[in-house]
């Protein structure tokens, strides 16, 4: 894995960002806005599966005021996304949020731009220029590769904001495309000294999603290129993107959050519902939040040495499995007794 990128820090409410520091997760709420209730509700829930800066929509001005109220009763950062109406901002800011997503697709006047960069230095709040491949700005060259516009309009955004004296700069340039992703923060990552947020915008359905969002995120995070990661997935349930995150963070070896699962995919050789006895497990390790690394192995070929490689594993064969807890053999069980003695052992541990 290479190096770091060393991002200059910026500093989202509590939480910093940049800096060469650990990788920051990031979700966005799926509720509406104005309803403070709701919103609250999801983000307290977002809070306890793990992330660390959350987004919300802010469509007009009821939302942009309801952030003040959805800041009382939440713990980490908010960020105002917004679109079209730099008034809207203005708001945001005047109701407390943490951060501002700009998208420079739809608000390019350069004197509105302007009023919202003077408020968010004021407070020392900073911004996001947030780019997307299907919102460029219709100025950019109509004959350039969609990398290059993308790459064109951050930077011509950052630009503005430094003629400001403005330089609590996030930046992303974020595509469906993974390859048109990846390339464009690569270009990005070399021309400027500002974090970068890195996301697959709309990577579709949670399995679906997933994978793509591995794809283009884990090939960036593995080149040293990312500050800030969301996992832009199709479901209610925003602890999804979270969790999908930490993984691909966990594969990486970037962060450490709850329990590593290994369980092997079952084969010819398995003598026991090994898919049944990992779903059970993968099911009970949702409540653990240490860090432990468990395995289900369902033969005698790499099953031992899997097992023992874990914190606390078991090697299944035809009606008994052994137990391994940090590499020692710790006793033999029955089948019925598999998924109970091993979750014992988690727990001790």
């Amino acid at each position: 894995m290479n190096k770091r990128r060393a991002s200059r820090v910026v500093r989202v409410g509590g939480v910093e960002v940049g800096g060469a520091g650990r990788v920051v997760v990031q979700s966005m709420t799926k509720t509406d806005t104005r309803d403070v209730a709701a919103t609250v509700k999801q983000i307290r829930r977002l809070e306890e599966c793990g992330c660390e800066i959350i987004r919300v929509a802010v469509p007009d001005m009821e939302a942009a005021r309801a952030i003040i109220n959805i800041k009382k009763k939440i713990a980490i950062p908010v960020i105002a996304d917004i679109h079209f109406d730099y008034r809207l901002a203005l708001a945001a800011l005047d109701a407390g949020v943490d951060g501002l997503r700009l998208n420079p697709g739809n608000i390019s006047d350069r004197d509105q731009i302007a009023t919202v960069v003077r408020a968010a230095k004021d407070r020392a709040v900073p911004i996001r220029v947030g780019v997307n491949a299907g919102s460029l700005p219709r100025s950019l060259k109509k004959d350039a590769s969609v990398v290059e516009r993308m790459v064109d309009a951050a930077l011509d955004e950052v630009r503005l904001l430094e003629s400001l004296d403005f330089d609590l700069i996030k930046v992303s340039v974020k595509a469906f495309d993974v390859l048109s992703t990846v390339e464009a923060y690569r270009a990005i990552a070399q021309r400027i000294p500002y974090p970068l947020h890195l996301g697959i915008t709309e990577a579709g359905l949670p399995w679906s999603g997933a994978i793509r969002s591995a794809a283009g995120l884990g090939i960036l995070l593995y080149e040293g290129i990312g500050d800030t990661i969301r996992v832009s997935l199709t479901t209610a349930d925003a602890c999804l993107e979270v969790e999908c995150a930490y993984e691909i963070l966990k594969s990486l070896k970037l962060r450490e959050r709850g329990p590593i699962l290994v369980s092997c995919p079952s084969c010819g050789r398995a003598e026991t519902d090994i898919v049944k006895l990992a779903e059970d497990v993968e099911e009970r390790l949702k409540g653990v939040e240490k860090t432990i690394k468990v395995a289900v192995m369902g033969c005698v070929v790499n099953g031992p040495g899997e097992a023992k490689d874990a914190d606390v594993g078991i090697a299944c064969g035809k009606g008994r499995g052994v137990i391994f807890k940090k590499g020692q053999k710790v006793r033999t069980v029955d089948e019925p007794d598999f998924l109970k003695a091993l979750m014992v052992e988690v727990e001790a541990f």
